[in-house]
């Protein structure tokens, strides 16, 4: 039996004692202020007096930013940028995040833009996109478009840029708080950039905005030496806990974990270390628990492509990645769902995925579903689960690294903290 269980207070309680300590720090400065004044008063002429703007202090339920699942009604999201898409250098983080067959295309084109023909068309589809979620009635944000192929140069590296296309991937959020992931490809150092002026807008709102401690990817963050030339190696390599980036310092993308209420879920992967996810568990203890888990995975990079969760105590998971774990959640009362084989032709290029973007689908509510139009499986799989699919065609998007989920960050799901997991 699927347990679910309502916070009282949650994390509202939490926001209660930082009010409480913003009032009392704001009144500790205007007593540190007036006693300064009151102390230069002899050696100085009088000053006038001023009077302080009015602070104005935001009720939960006015933050623009609230969300607890993957499923809950989606109110606000932010959807990526196709323009401008750079392919990213031929390092040694991406080759271990891509399939074989593509390496000659990132060591021609590394540094290059992305075919023109092919990034029109996945913009116009994106734009499609947009138009949809407004017309379910979700409010759209975009990041700002910037030229990705500018080279710049820190003091441990030089690359250039890659695209603001996955939001997934660089931000979470988690309750009324916003937080940028460190990321660990060095063609993503300076994504953030696309996406500060809608956080700095959402911070004035009155929501949170944390960013993880932001890594130097110095060549110690990895193996230089990773020893991959084929899936076997891969499967191997995993098996045995061994990954591209090394626990120099903390690193993770924010789409390997996914929020089930009080209980997130992540992997270690390639772009996601111990160090990163041990930052994450102790930045939201203790309302919300952090759980390792998994899979039979020869490339293992962002998770909601292997484990998808898309309602409480429901889950997609992917028979060529099976989870490791997956008993404690049949304990638990979840129902685990296996999605069909996906549809997507083996001549359509996937630079940076797999042909399992068809369950990367993202949830309008628990009864609505964005889903590709191509991928009628999957439709069929809704379908049957009572769950009403819209239709999107994306095709031309996927290649670019993503699918539905991937190319969104929720920022509002109207809904309240609860338990849905032990």
């Amino acid at each position: 039996m699927l347990r679910v269980r309502c916070l009282r207070g949650g994390s509202r309680g939490a926001e209660a004692a930082h009010l409480i300590g913003a009032m009392v720090g704001r009144a500790m400065s205007g007593w540190v202020q007036r006693a300064f004044r009151s102390t230069s008063s002899s050696a100085a002429a009088p000053l006038p007096l001023t009077v302080e703007e009015p602070v104005t202090e935001h009720a939960p339920e006015e933050c623009p930013v609230c969300a607890y699942n993957e499923w809950d009604p989606l109110e606000e999201v932010i959807v990526g940028r196709a323009e401008n898409a750079c392919v990213p250098p031929f390092t040694v983080e991406v080759k271990a995040n891509t399939y074989e067959k593509y390496w000659p295309f990132y060591q021609k084109f590394g540094g290059q833009t992305f075919p023109k023909d092919h990034v029109k068309k996945a913009v116009a589809e994106i734009e499609e996109m947009c138009n949809i979620l407004r017309h379910e009635g979700v409010t759209v944000t975009r990041p700002e478009p910037i030229d990705w192929s500018l080279e710049y140069k820190t003091p441990d590296f030089t690359s250039t840029g890659m695209y603001a296309a996955m939001p997934r991937d660089i931000l979470i959020v988690v309750g009324n708080e916003i937080i940028e992931a460190p990321m660990a490809w060095r063609a993503r150092f300076f994504e953030y950039r696309a996406y500060r002026p809608l956080i700095k807008e959402y911070f004035r709102r009155g929501a949170k905005w944390t960013t993880a401690p932001k890594p130097t990817m110095a060549d110690e963050l990895y193996d230089q030496e990773y020893p991959i030339r084929t899936v076997e190696d891969r499967h191997k390599l995993a098996a045995q806990g061994k990954f591209v980036t090394t626990e120099f310092e903390p690193c993770f993308d924010a789409a390997d974990f996914i929020r089930a209420g009080t209980d997130i879920f992540v992997q270690r992967s390639q772009v996601t270390n111990f160090m990163g996810i041990e930052w994450m568990r102790r930045h939201l203890a203790p309302t919300y628990k952090i759980h390792i888990i998994s899979f039979k995975d020869p490339n293992p990079m962002h998770i909601d492509a292997t484990f998808n969760i898309i309602g409480p105590g429901l889950v997609l998971s992917n028979p060529d990645r099976p989870c490791r774990q997956i008993e404690m959640f049949k304990k638990a009362g979840w129902t685990v769902v296996t999605p069909p084989t996906p549809l997507i032709p083996d001549d359509h290029p996937l630079w940076m995925s797999s042909k399992w973007l068809s369950m990367n689908v993202l949830m309008l509510d628990e009864k609505r579903v964005m889903v590709d139009a191509n991928e009628t499986g999957i439709q069929k799989m809704f379908e049957n689960l009572g769950i009403k699919t819209v239709k999107v065609s994306i095709r031309h998007a996927n290649s670019l690294g993503g699918g539905f989920h991937c190319w969104t960050t929720d920022v509002r799901r109207r809904g309240d903290l609860r338990s849905y997991f032990l």
